[in-house]
């Protein structure tokens, strides 16, 4: 997959100890990667990062993004040909609570991994992982496109909307005529096997399952652009690696006419000032997933039976009740696009977390699903699937 191109690809991952992160780290080191992770320690109990025994086979530094020194001699030392940042601190409900923190994480910390990549003078493709929340969410039936206007009601939405604005301000700023090339994605509402955050609604579901309870369902008629987490992912990769090709990484490749394939499917390389991948990219899932929080949750029933019960507050924190991605400029440019069906995603992520109860090794049920997940991909004729 991806071409072959992260076999033996030098790659730092912030937020590695993460749910999406951990997924990352486990895709990397399957393709081949030598990967270097940045992140304070697992974040929840249990830990998809812990289950997969990331630690003894990356290497594994704790540490914090607001602290600059200590991410600027991280990367200097891990000389890295591809970036990607996960850390965040990613809860809606949570940065209500932890305004300030959340600011200093989402905004000063990608400032921070921005600022550390300008010190790197060889080549290198970065990419950034937002979210579908930093749009100015105006509950429109339709979806958001990467030139609609950010904003945020609530502090996370706000913080990943600002963190945007930085990125494109130090995109135009510092590194027009710089080795390293930045691009940015912003994805739908991730859900897979491993996720175990608080006020997460999978997390809630599989929580209350495990103990025979009703599932408690605070919002249950907004809308959400409903995606495996291996989507995504997906999308990040190919991104990067794209983003490389563009950017020089695998100049000398082409020229000896080795990347032959990936230069006629993909794009063109091309220096980082006139790049059109150093830029922002939307991964959702199909309109189709565009569904509910009771669909949601209804769907996961199928495959875990149980009971879930309407707890709607008027007097809640805000949350957005419409929210959908247009996913027509990866399309156009990546030639990528959805994989799984909103059915699949739901059935593989109940799938996932039944077989770790059932005590089925974490990694071995991980492997499985990315193996289905690209042999469906090379199905569907993905251009990042298919050699």
């Amino acid at each position: 997959v991806f071409r072959g191109f992260y076999a033996g690809k030098k790659v730092f991952v912030t937020g590695h100890t993460g749910f999406k992160g951990a997924w990352l780290s486990e895709w990397l080191l399957g393709v081949g990667a030598e990967v270097t992770g940045y992140s304070l320690p697992p974040p929840t109990q249990p830990a998809l990062f812990e289950q997969l025994g990331l630690a003894g086979r990356l290497r594994h530094i704790i540490g914090d993004i607001r602290d600059l020194p200590g991410m600027t001699r991280a990367m200097t030392e891990a000389r890295p040909e591809i970036v990607f940042h996960l850390a965040a601190q990613p809860v809606v409900r949570e940065s209500y609570q932890r305004p300030v923190e959340t600011f200093e994480v989402n905004l000063m910390g990608t400032v921070h991994v921005l600022e550390a990549l300008r010190s790197v003078s060889h080549p290198c493709a970065a990419v950034f992982i937002t979210t579908d929340k930093c749009y100015e969410n105006r509950e429109w039936l339709y979806g958001y496109r990467e030139a609609d206007p950010l904003g945020g009601h609530d502090p996370y939405s706000a913080s990943k909307a600002t963190a945007e604005l930085a990125i494109a301000s130090y995109r135009r700023s510092f590194f027009q005529s710089h080795p390293v090339s930045i691009a940015s994605a912003r994805a739908g509402n991730v859900i897979g096997a491993g996720d175990w955050a608080v006020d997460r609604i999978v997390p809630d579901c599989i929580r209350a399952l495990e103990k025979n309870q009703p599932i408690p369902v605070r919002n249950p008629k907004a809308t959400r652009p409903w995606q495996h987490v291996l989507e995504s992912l997906s999308g990040y990769l190919w991104l990067g690696a794209c983003l490389s090709a563009e950017c020089g990484v695998r100049r000398a490749e082409c020229e000896r006419g080795l990347g032959s394939e990936t230069k006629a499917q993909g794009p063109q390389t091309q220096q980082p000032s006139t790049s059109t991948l150093a830029s922002t990219f939307n991964f959702g899932p199909g309109h189709e997933s565009n569904r509910t929080v009771e669909d949601l949750v209804k769907e996961m029933l199928k495959h875990w039976p149980g009971q879930w019960e309407d707890r709607s507050d008027p007097k809640a924190v805000h949350e957005a009740t419409l929210l959908q991605l247009a996913t027509d400029k990866a399309n156009a440019l990546l030639g990528w696009s959805p994989v799984w069906s909103f059915p699949v995603a739901v059935e593989q992520t109940v799938k996932g977390y039944r077989a770790v109860t059932e005590k089925a090794p974490a990694r071995e049920v991980t492997r499985e699903q990315i193996d289905a997940y690209c042999r469906r991909a090379a199905e569907l004729r993905q251009p990042w699937a298919v050699v």
